[in-house]
């Protein structure tokens, strides 16, 4: 199984995704990486704020680096969890075949089906982040029980 999270600029949210669902399953045989619909941070470490909420939960997510949602992604990767439902329509807009659109799922859709999106910490201080790990933890939780 192969998982991707992607949000804008993938510094923030998708990589902070990545690092938690890539801790809790170590006894799952699945793939994860993340990536972003925008440009604008490739080869870019996640965010230090990112960086440091996911060190306090004993998760390093230092070796991620900001790459750009491709083409490709949609024959690599069996699920493409969209942080938000902007990035969630970008990717389905990219989406060629009825497969790659099954593929895409807004993340927090694993807890509640009610289409809500992960809000972006960038803008929003330090607790914003710490909002965002606690909203993706139980995300992540919940994949983990899906795919047990």
């Amino acid at each position: 199984m192969k998982i991707l999270m992607v949000c804008l600029g993938n510094i923030c949210r998708s990589p902070l995704a990545q690092g938690i669902l890539e801790n809790k399953s170590t006894n799952l045989n699945i793939e994860i990486d993340s990536a972003g619909t925008a440009s604008y941070h490739i080869g870019k470490k996640p965010d230090i704020r990112s960086i440091e909420i996911a060190k306090k939960n004993n998760i390093d997510i230092t070796n991620q680096s900001a790459r750009q949602f491709s083409m490709d992604d949609f024959k690599k990767f069996d699920i493409i969890y969209a942080m938000d439902k902007n990035n969630y329509n970008h990717l389905f807009s990219l989406a060629t075949t009825k497969e790659d659109r099954k593929k895409i799922k807004l993340i927090l859709n694993e807890i509640s089906p009610k289409n809500e999106s992960v809000p972006d910490p960038y803008y929003g201080g330090n607790n914003g982040f710490k909002n965002v790990y606690t909203i993706l933890n139980d995300a992540c939780d919940q994949i983990i029980k899906n795919l047990e």
